[in-house]
């Protein structure tokens, strides 16, 4: 625990500072006056003087002279840490589903109906909703653009050299990110490469960005996805790790499953041993791929 915490933790730990904390977070401009605190905290002003005293000396509030009144607030670097230990709610952040379809509508709108588009934006956004993402509306930017890529991509085939892998687990959490990591690392773009869960979760695990990194594979901007039917029409290969029959099957498409441990729960050194077994699969993958002359090595 840092200092700044240990601070906000020791003032709020005194349920008059708790008080006063609060009363600032619910004024209407977060800003408070000593005389208008005493009065409905029922203090004597050098006692809520003596508190706030302790509050700017931890960094918890800060004090701004306005000719002969003194206003004070909780200082912008501790809001946050604030608000989680009075327990205040934070502010939902809007979604502007227009302003994004309307983005991805100048980078699809040649190729895929501005209908369409808005349809599907939707759909990611509901999608994500329902796994209590966060950072919801890039993601839902992010994850549509992946959905109308593998829309436009499906249509393409077989005109289309570049093969294109789907990975798919239960969570998208830790199997098929090892996986799709480790193959867009050795495929250098020359394969495209998409990750689905049956049932999704909020993000990649820890362990398993530890343990890609630790082979010089970076996860990028990668979170968890629910399975859909573009991505699986998009792609030459389709390979399911644990999920079961979750993939509809289209004529055409290459179907692997791959038997492996689940990761979830397991340390670090028992999710390195899932992460070779995968790489040792991924780079028999990717011959096979090349040997059959599909990825341009030159």
């Amino acid at each position: 625990m840092d200092a700044g915490t240990d601070a906000a933790l020791t003032s709020l730990g005194d349920p008059t500072r708790a008080r006063i904390l609060s009363l600032m977070r619910a004024s209407p401009d977060g800003r408070v006056l000593v005389g208008r605190l005493a009065t409905e905290l029922g203090l004597r002003q050098p006692t809520v003087s003596h508190h706030m005293k302790t509050l700017l000396a931890d960094g918890i509030v800060s004090r701004e002279p306005v000719g002969r009144q003194v206003w004070y607030s909780v200082a912008p670097d501790a809001a946050d840490r604030v608000d989680a230990l009075l327990g205040r709610p934070r502010e939902a952040a809007s979604v502007d589903l227009d302003r994004i379809a309307a983005d991805l509508q100048a980078r699809f709108g040649e190729r895929v109906d501005a209908d369409q588009i808005r349809e599907v934006v939707a759909d990611s956004h509901a999608r994500l909703s329902a796994t209590d993402a966060p950072l919801l509306a890039s993601r839902t930017f992010s994850f549509a653009a992946s959905r109308l890529d593998a829309l436009t991509a499906a249509s393409a085939r077989p005109s289309d050299t570049t093969p294109s892998v789907l990975f798919v687990c239960v969570q998208n959490a830790g199997r098929s990110q090892l996986a799709a990591g480790i193959l867009r690392h050795l495929a250098g773009g020359a394969v495209s490469v998409r990750t689905a869960g049956s049932a999704p979760t909020t993000d990649v695990r820890s362990t398993i960005v530890t343990a890609l990194d630790e082979i010089g594979v970076s996860i990028g901007d990668e979170f968890p996805k629910p399975l859909t039917d573009e991505a699986v029409r998009a792609a030459d290969v389709v390979i399911t790790m644990g999920c079961g029959d979750a993939c509809p099957i289209y004529p055409g498409t290459r179907y692997l499953d791959w038997e492996l441990e689940d990761p979830v729960g397991k340390p670090l050194a028992a999710v390195r041993g899932i992460r070779d077994d995968i790489d040792r699969r991924v780079r028999e993958l990717l011959t096979e791929l090349r040997s059959a002359e599909k990825v341009n090595t030159s």
